[in-house]
């Protein structure tokens, strides 16, 4: 079994830390939701930033000073890597026109979402490595392959408009038209005998979700690259995550100027990748691992600012049609506020239909039909 510093008590007590951390962010300090200024970005980052510093420290002077810029070098790459994540969520906040005030909320729910999903991967992982030492060339292969495939410019497919989640959570749950504010769900038709129907604030979150999914398949291969300790492994992501909304709100406004940050961690990834792979016959100092990605990552914001790239690659939308409805009017993927939105689709795109006076109507879901049908005239009066 992989020697591990984390002891049970360990273990609880950072869990219990960032369950007390993440219940003053919501509980406290962002109670009612509200547009995040760059000022309380900046100082939430400090303060994020800063524990994780001094959580280092303490690695460094209980356990020395291998474990400690092992911890400092998983810590880099994740954090370097969650800033593609930021650029993500940026497209998807900007396509669906999510309100500057409802995005922390959004964020606080994906990222606690991601927590979970990460300690599972990292468990796993965990096991995989333990169980087949083979595996490691798995892993190396494909951080290398990943490395590649971003230095060659491959980049990851947004397109919320095709995304297979986001699909067949429009068939599952009608989604209205509109925000309400911070809610993920409001109910239609009265408390009583009104349904309950999703924002598309809670589509987003599935969508941000999703694509957490995405990138934790290449995040967690490689920091296994940098350290085998399962307690590093899992503090290093989670300090990283942690800090990722404040670090969105932080660099929202210039997300673009890090354009060839995807260089960069295309490099670093093939890197820790090829690190991976040759650990059995060599092992490459904790150092030159620690400065070969802070030269690759700052090499690759250097370049960005000096070769800028024009924001007008951010995909436009306005907070009147954050489904794109009107951009798509007959989109088999986005639905509208009222139960006969996708009435002009074809059959075969359609979870359900209804003849009413000669004609059919298509779906997008179950409930619709059976709203539709409850009051036909009223419907098609509101889809109009």
């Amino acid at each position: 079994m992989t020697q591990s510093i984390g002891t049970p008590v360990l273990w609880i007590g950072f869990t219990l830390f960032v369950i007390v951390m993440l219940a003053i962010d919501l509980g406290v300090f962002n109670r009612k939701a509200h547009e995040v200024h760059h000022r309380e970005a900046l100082i939430w980052t400090a303060v994020w930033v800063s524990l994780a510093v001094a959580f280092n420290v303490w690695v460094f002077l209980n356990h020395g000073k291998e474990l400690g810029l092992e911890f400092l070098t998983g810590y880099v790459i994740e954090y370097s890597l969650s800033i593609d994540n930021l650029f993500v969520f940026l497209l998807v906040f900007r396509y669906f026109a999510v309100p500057k005030a409802s995005q922390h909320r959004t964020l606080f729910w994906g990222i606690l979402g991601a927590l979970v999903m990460r300690a599972i991967f990292i468990f796993l992982g965990a096991v995989l490595l333990e169980s087949f030492n083979w595996i490691i060339y798995v892993f190396g292969g494909f951080l290398v392959f990943t490395g590649i495939k971003m230095l060659n410019g491959a980049n990851v497919e947004i397109h919320p408009e095709r995304n297979p989640v986001v699909r067949l959570f429009q068939r599952l749950m009608p989604v209205t038209r509109q925000y309400y504010g911070a809610r993920f769900l409001v109910r239609e038709g009265g408390r009583k005998t009104g349904r309950w129907v999703a924002t598309p604030l809670l589509l987003v979150l599935v969508v941000v979700e999703a694509t957490d999914v995405v990138f934790a398949v290449d995040s967690i291969p490689a920091i296994f690259a940098i350290t085998r300790d399962p307690f590093i492994v899992f503090t290093s992501n989670i300090f990283a995550i942690l800090g990722l909304r404040s670090l969105y709100f932080l660099l929202a406004a210039a997300m673009t100027h890090f354009h060839h940050l995807k260089l960069g961690l295309g490099a670093v990834l093939a890197f820790v990748g090829a690190k991976m792979m040759v650990s059995e016959f060599y092992e490459i100092p904790i150092v030159i691992s620690l400065i070969v990605v802070g030269v690759l990552l700052g090499g690759s914001v250097v370049a960005s600012m000096v070769w800028p790239l024009s924001p007008a690659m951010l995909i436009p939308n306005t907070p009147a049609d954050p489904l794109h409805v009107q951009e798509h009017p007959r989109s088999e993927y986005f639905m509208t506020i009222d139960p006969v939105c996708k009435m002009d689709v074809d059959e075969a795109k359609a979870a359900a239909t209804s003849s009413y006076q000669g004609k059919t109507y298509y779906f997008c879901a179950v409930g619709c039909k059976k709203t539709f049908e409850q009051n036909p005239e009223k419907y098609l009066a509101a889809a109009k």
